[in-house]
């Protein structure tokens, strides 16, 4: 799928199977979805571009690379890609958080905003959007719209899993917007959920039903 890099680092695929099992606890799939988000974050951030440094090793000096330019955003978007950003701080601690806050509304099943707050240079910065789930693509389409209006140029998605539809709605609205996820799914039910998917993974992290 163009624009789509599926992860299928055997780390991932192990994890994630272990996350769409309904029988595994709330904490161990809280601790799953922080290390999954972290291995997805090395392949996101794979490109970041970097700048050669002089430093002194205890043996002698040398040249050597850094990450140039702003920190990047992690922007997770309400409430269940908390869980992910936790796990993309551990990687890249000095990362800046911008608060995208949307749900779906279970009749419609459009993105309805109810808060939104972002560093204030975010329109300077690459800006990477976490989200377990990529069901209809209609929240990730919104999140993209609410950051690009920010001004925000430099835009990447990133999902456990993504349904064929949400790719497709995200890609048709977005095109610009590249994504990484650990599985494409293939289906959607009827209320909007990915089969096989792995169940509402805000309600399975925070334990909330």
């Amino acid at each position: 799928m163009q624009g789509v890099t599926i992860v299928d680092h055997p780390l991932v695929r192990h994890k994630l199977s272990r996350m769409r099992d309904r029988t595994t606890s709330t904490k161990t799939f809280r601790a799953l979805m922080r290390e999954t988000a972290t291995l997805l974050c090395y392949e996101v951030t794979r490109s970041l571009p970097t700048h050669a440094v002089e430093i002194e090793t205890p043996v002698a000096a040398t040249t050597t690379e850094e990450i140039a330019g702003k920190k990047l955003v992690f922007a997770p978007i309400l409430r269940a890609g908390l869980g992910m950003a936790e796990g993309m701080l551990d990687l890249v601690p000095s990362a800046r958080v911008a608060h995208v806050g949307l749900f779906r509304d279970p009749q419609t099943l459009e993105a309805v905003e109810y808060y939104y707050k972002t560093p204030e240079d975010i329109s300077d910065r690459l800006v990477i959007i976490v989200d377990p789930m990529l069901a209809t693509g209609h929240t990730a389409v919104a999140a993209v719209d609410l950051l690009k209006r920010s001004g925000v140029g430099d835009l990447r998605f990133v999902c456990l899993v993504a349904s064929v539809q949400g790719v497709e709605t995200l890609r048709a609205a977005h095109p610009d917007v590249p994504i990484w996820t650990a599985a494409v799914d293939a289906e959607l039910n009827d209320h909007g959920y990915i089969v096989p998917g792995l169940g509402d993974a805000g309600d399975r992290t925070f334990g909330t039903r």
